[in-house]
């Protein structure tokens, strides 16, 4: 399956208390690099968060960031400062027994005055936590991946159309190919039968001409490798592991395939072949410099 490396996946759930949202987005690079956002206090789940996203990614330029909401207090509790509280209660006794006024204070009084009662931050169960986040990010990664791989199917499309027209081109040049010797020995003895003036022209002299001039322009190799790599390069984009690496090599020696026909011809029909093919392989070129 063939997968972008640009995509983007976002996850988010409620768990023991915590909304927890993650998003994935990533760009391209030629290596796995990993960068995040996320509170201080969840830091220690960095780690985990990145070994997690390396097992489905292995190239792209990825940032994932989190948040976690506590509902419901899920990490706070309350706490009462009984010691105020009396000193409290003490005050108000000696305000009541100075001032000759009725006692009418109740708990509820007392638990307004400042600092009575105090809110703590609960001991967090790391490895609860870690769950609840590590269910969310996997989701996260599932929708990332999903979206790489829609983007990763329509450039597969693409590639597969443009190796279609280099693979035509290509039985054109063949074509071309075949006729390129015997017309060359035709103009060679026409030119020489008029530069000699029908005078009795060595026919050995412009076979062995004709066959210099094969020996030196001849594409087979050239055509045979082409087909070959467009035929790996089919292989490839079928198989169900990164392939980006292995697709820039061939397209490299697509290319220098190609330049060596058109540096070996002077044909103007191959030429223009050759021109044609090297626009459609640099369009490749800018497809593969997305897949993963």
């Amino acid at each position: 399956m063939v997968l972008s490396m640009t995509g983007f996946g976002r996850a988010e759930n409620v768990l023991n208390g915590r909304d927890i949202t993650v998003e994935i987005k990533s760009v391209n690079s030629r290596y796995f690099e990993y960068s995040s956002r996320m509170p201080r206090s969840y830091n220690f789940v960095d780690d985990k968060l990145k070994k997690l996203l390396s097992t489905s990614i292995s190239r792209g330029k990825v940032e994932l960031s989190m948040t976690v909401q506590s509902v419901a207090a899920a990490d706070e509790k309350i706490g009462v400062n009984m010691t105020l509280a009396k000193q409290y209660q003490v005050a108000f006794d000696l305000i009541s027994e100075q001032l000759g006024v009725t006692n009418d204070v109740t708990a509820g009084t007392i638990a307004r005055m400042p600092d009575v009662f105090t809110v703590q931050k609960s001991e967090q169960d790391e490895q609860q936590l870690w769950s609840d986040i590590e269910s969310v990010a996997k989701k996260a990664v599932d929708s990332f991946v999903a979206m790489r791989a829609v983007e990763g199917e329509r450039m597969k499309a693409d590639i597969l159309s443009r190796l279609i027209f280099i693979e035509n081109a290509v039985a054109k040049v063949e074509e071309n190919s075949q006729d390129r010797v015997s017309a060359y020995t035709n103009r060679l003895f026409e030119r020489l039968k008029t530069v000699l003036e029908d005078k009795s022209i060595d026919e050995t002299r412009i076979l062995t001409e004709a066959a210099i001039f094969a020996d030196k322009t001849a594409v087979d190799e050239e055509t045979v490798r082409l087909k070959s790599h467009i035929k790996q390069y089919r292989d490839i984009l079928e198989k169900s592991e990164p392939v980006g690496r292995k697709l820039d090599f061939l397209t490299q020696e697509l290319n220098r395939e190609t330049n060596t026909i058109g540096s070996k011809c002077s044909d103007i029909e191959i030429t223009r072949l050759v021109v044609d093919m090297k626009a459609e392989i640099e369009k490749i070129r800018e497809q593969i410099q997305n897949i993963e």
